[in-house]
């Protein structure tokens, strides 16, 4: 349920700004998503159309991207993608690493009218 939460910090930061832009409408926000945030994007285009009823953002269009997971090993110094069964490093197979992508989630940019 913190999809709502994210709704509602986004609709909070985009609806002010697009108004303070001469914006009547809202058309499209794109919005990316790390695919270990733990987020629903189901979740997210359906939370949207209730919170954002009644606001500039009615009937927007909500694009979602998936931001892909990047680890670096802090054993073999690899930098890329994890192996996605074990989510380790590809290379040595290690557990010692740090996701350095994949967590965000952020507004990238507005559509308006």
């Amino acid at each position: 349920m913190h999809e709502m939460a994210i709704i509602e910090a986004l609709l909070e930061t985009v609806v002010p700004k697009a108004k303070e832009n001469g914006a009547e409408k809202i058309l499209e926000i794109n919005f990316h998503i790390g695919e270990m945030s733990g987020i629903v994007p189901s979740c997210i285009h359906e939370y949207f159309a209730i919170a954002s009823k009644g606001t500039i953002a009615e009937h927007a269009k909500i694009n979602l991207k998936t931001v892909p997971a990047m680890i670096r090993c802090n054993d073999c110094g690899y930098t890329g993608t994890p192996d996605k069964q074990n989510y380790c490093c590809p290379e040595c197979q290690s557990f010692n690493i740090k996701l350095t992508s994949g967590r965000e989630y952020y507004i990238e940019s507005l559509v308006v009218e």
